[in-house]
């Protein structure tokens, strides 16, 4: 069961929430766990429970506190223009500040990570270039990435994207990383559209969705292990 949280936002003194889920076993390290445009709804909860599941600390910001306290919205097209009415009012430079808050959180107790999703994804991929104390990244289906793709990122980034995405050409995405980044890890799921790590929703595929998990977990137990070496 996740633990709510209060931290502070450096860029204005925001105090805001955020659920938190420790780990299970040996504790590997932390997670940012950065939302879609709907808050931190149900699918964000089972993400948590998962990262710590696999031993992560696991934090996710409710990054539109400052226009709704504990903001949840509804999958539809009226919870999506609020969500995105919402992103507007708060600005991104505000949520790199929560997420940033979160990693300090984390910063002390190992490696941190950060995996987001639609929003959060384009959020990971800028908080790689602009936060600080990250290890490696998850951006799930951004779609701001491709716009800042040659941004210099300052850890490893993993991109998943979906091939049947409305809202994402996969493949223009994936060329633009690879312009500047060539030696990104950019995979694209040909049975999947936009929004497939949300289990059961109408564009998620089951096999999709796992394999991009492993692979994340993959990158983030590298680094980690890398890490460590580097620190012996």
């Amino acid at each position: 069961m996740a633990d709510t949280l209060t931290l502070t936002s450096a860029i204005d003194g925001f105090t805001f929430s955020a659920l938190s889920v420790q780990p299970q076993g040996p504790r590997k390290g932390g997670v940012v766990v950065i939302q879609e445009i709907f808050g931190l709804d149900q699918y964000v909860q089972a993400d948590l429970a998962r990262w710590a599941a696999r031993g992560y600390e696991a934090i996710a910001p409710s990054l539109f506190d400052r226009v709704t306290p504990g903001y949840v919205a509804e999958h539809d097209p009226e919870g999506f223009q609020n969500g995105v009415a919402a992103v507007g009012q708060v600005g991104m430079p505000a949520m790199l500040s929560d997420i940033q808050a979160c990693i300090d959180a984390l910063k002390d107790k190992g490696p941190v990570f950060a995996v987001g999703y639609c929003m959060g994804g384009s959020l990971v991929w800028l908080a790689a270039s602009k936060l600080e104390g990250l290890a490696a990244g998850s951006s799930y289906y951004g779609s701001q990435v491709r716009a800042n793709a040659a941004l210099p990122l300052h850890c490893p980034v993993i991109v998943h994207l979906g091939a049947k995405d409305a809202h994402i050409d996969a493949e223009a995405t994936k060329a633009a990383i690879w312009t500047s980044h060539p030696d990104a890890p950019v995979y694209v799921y040909e049975a999947s559209g936009h929004g497939f790590n949300n289990d059961g929703r109408p564009d998620s595929d089951l096999a999709d969705a796992e394999l991009a998990r492993e692979r994340t977990v993959a990158l983030f137990e590298e680094v980690a292990a890398s890490q460590e070496g580097a620190g012996a």
